[in-house]
């Protein structure tokens, strides 16, 4: 029975060294950002943009496809934006970044909801010793 408990004592200092040391290197993160505004002011006045916030707090701007055009919503703006914001974030995640949240939203200031836009926020993070 001594054996037993004694076997039990080392299983657990064991186990909670591991998790400590699993803990430890879980918060040596580096983070970044990448956020998607996508104007839906009709006629293509509208601005929209991806822009990616690095560790170091330096961003790179890029320019993306309005929502609507004269006539409507252009689905073809649509595709290009999401081909351009899938190939951002398949070459972070190829760099070892991984996508922790997603927070999208709209705003639409206008009663009639004429104008406005979408917002989308990648949060990454990278382990320390990868960078």
């Amino acid at each position: 029975m001594k054996k037993m408990y004694i076997a039990l004592f080392i299983a657990v200092a064991f186990c909670s060294s591991a998790f400590a040391q699993e803990n430890k290197s879980a918060g040596n993160k580096k983070f970044m950002q990448i956020n998607t505004i996508e104007s839906v002011v009709s006629g293509g006045l509208g601005r929209s943009k991806m822009i990616v916030t690095n560790p170091d707090g330096s961003q790179k701007e890029s320019d993306l496809e309005n929502l609507f055009s004269m006539v409507g919503i252009n689905f073809k703006n649509i595709k290009s934006n999401e081909e351009q914001v899938l190939k951002a974030l398949k070459s972070y995640t190829d760099e070892g970044w991984k996508i922790d949240q997603v927070t999208s939203f709209t705003l639409s200031p206008a009663d009639g909801g004429g104008v406005g836009i979408f917002m989308t926020r990648y949060l990454l993070s990278k382990p320390e010793q990868l960078l």
